[in-house]
């Protein structure tokens, strides 16, 4: 056993880690230690990260959400104002249609009036024309005033029987 070289191999192992296993030991462990914990504030600054990124995921889809339904209703309330206005756009064409035809009614029926008197007018005038020359051809020049006075005293009746 003593000449064997693994078991001196052994014992010089052995030997350099109870000698210097102390003083290896501690940097290693620190350097170890030192690396975990830098991975593990990496980690931990990830995770932040993540948290942060997942965070304002969320408020950009919220905010896009509340953009997207106010243009919704923008648009709608567009569309309701667009046909509000066209539905008041047509109901005052629409009056002012009907006015106008009305006045048009009403200055047809007043040119018929207007016609009217004059064709009656004309036609009393042609009339009284026609009786005075008929009158004057056919009666006597004393008859004249006789007719003349009869009629004025008759007036008061007949015009009292037209009012009624």
């Amino acid at each position: 056993m003593f000449h064997d070289p693994r078991f001196w191999s052994a014992v010089a192992f052995v030997l350099f880690f109870v000698l210097f296993g102390r003083s290896l030991w501690k940097p290693l462990v620190s350097a170890l230690d030192g690396r975990a914990e830098r991975i593990r504030a990496e980690l931990d600054e990830a995770a932040r990260l993540r948290r942060e990124a997942e965070q304002m995921l969320e408020d950009a889809t919220r905010d896009r959400e509340a953009a997207l339904a106010e243009a919704k209703e923008l648009v709608e309330h567009s569309l309701r104002e667009a046909a509000n206005i066209a539905l008041k756009a047509r109901k005052d064409a629409e009056e002012i249609a009907a006015r106008r035809e009305q006045m048009a009614k009403d200055r047809i029926a007043s040119a018929e009036r207007s016609a009217l008197r004059e064709v009656r007018e004309t036609a009393v005038d042609i009339a009284i024309q026609a009786t005075r020359e008929t009158l004057a051809a056919s009666l006597p020049a004393d008859v004249d005033g006789k007719i003349i006075d009869k009629s004025i005293g008759d007036l008061p009746t007949a015009l009292s029987q037209r009012a009624a």
